[in-house]
């Protein structure tokens, strides 16, 4: 039973006053504390209803959120907690309030490297601190993806305000298969983490050609102040990424429908963890194999992900992917096979 933030303000408005004992509390005494908790805090004026109080005592009484609060009342007017140390704050998170924590503080940490959420240390700390304190001292049931040396980390802060101030920048850059760096001045709109590697989005000087660079691949950055900086109309970072599998598009690159078989060891994942948001069951065989639909921007990224399953999945259309996944395959098993023969490898 989901509480929304009005409910929570005076669930815990009635839990301060029933720890007070010092007082004795009626119904409408909760009412009127509740509704100056409500006007300080949200700014609502009207007030809360007595049912609206009697309600939250039951919720509060019950397990519906999990309070099971002591809430007795004695000389048939006056509401307090039966045990005198109880707290509704005092409740000890479930492994699934643990869970959601967790995941939320490692998003979190994501953002240190800005300077804007440097504040935001100190919450994440604390957190962490409540975190232990609620296991016990239990191992870790949960793992996330974790590179914190990973190279070009240190360009997040300095290129995010650039992007905001949108300053036009002169970057050195030397790809994988260069020898040398090259330069490149650049309209930064955006930054885009994909399988934990940064990208920066942005338009060379010109033509307005649509770039992303890798920051592990970036040498140097310097601001440009002799070129203004311009914007491309035809990148809509809130839409440009809908219809791709990665970060390897260009404006005006049209989507295609990839039309693929999955095994019957496959289809089930796949049915549940789609390997794009437009996916679409077409068929379902006696064999239990699948055949899905996607419509996404043909990329590398795209590939990658069609050749992690291996035998399991299989492109039945367009040719041209058909051909590529081929080729591609074909080539993987010449290496295997000059490499070890045709003998088997125990």
């Amino acid at each position: 039973m989901p509480a929304n933030k009005n409910a929570l303000i005076r669930y815990k408005t009635i839990d301060n006053c029933l720890r007070k004992r010092y007082r004795r509390w009626t119904l409408h005494d909760l009412v009127d504390a509740c509704s100056d908790a409500l006007y300080d805090m949200e700014g609502i004026a009207n007030g809360v209803s007595v049912r609206t109080i009697q309600n939250d005592l039951q919720v509060m009484r019950s397990d519906k959120l999990g309070y099971n609060a002591p809430i007795e009342v004695y000389d048939h007017k006056y509401y307090r907690y039966s045990d005198p140390d109880y707290s509704i704050m005092n409740m000890p998170m479930s492994e699934n309030e643990m869970s959601m924590l967790q995941e939320a503080v490692d998003m979190l940490q994501q953002l240190e490297a800005f300077d804007d959420f440097a504040e935001m240390t100190d919450v994440i700390g604390r957190l962490q601190e409540k975190l232990a304190v609620s296991r016990h001292g239990r191992k870790p049931v949960i793992n996330f993806d974790n590179v914190p040396d990973l190279k070009g980390l240190k360009l997040l802060n300095p290129l995010y305000q650039y992007i905001l101030r949108k300053q036009t920048l002169r970057i050195m850059y030397q790809s994988f298969k260069a020898r040398e760096p090259r330069e490149v001045i650049l309209y930064p709109y955006l930054l885009k983490e994909f399988r934990n590697r940064w990208f920066l989005f942005g338009s060379q000087e010109g033509n307005l050609a649509l770039y992303n660079l890798a920051l592990d691949r970036i040498v140097s950055v310097e601001p440009c102040k002799e070129k203004p900086f311009r914007d491309n109309p035809a990148f809509d970072p809130y839409t440009f990424f809908d219809d791709v599998i990665g970060v390897s598009k260009n404006i005006g690159n049209k989507p295609k429908n990839i039309r693929f078989w999955a095994s019957a060891e496959q289809c089930q994942y796949i049915a549940t963890k789609p390997i794009h948001h437009s996916q679409q069951l077409i068929k379902r065989n006696e064999d239990g194999s699948c055949e899905f639909k996607i419509k996404v921007v043909i990329n590398y990224e795209m590939y990658s992900v069609f050749m992690s399953y291996g035998p399991g999945i299989k492109i039945i259309s367009p040719n041209s992917a058909v051909l590529f996944m081929k080729n591609k395959l074909q080539a993987a098993a010449e290496m295997y096979t000059r490499t070890y023969g045709t003998t088997a490898i125990e």
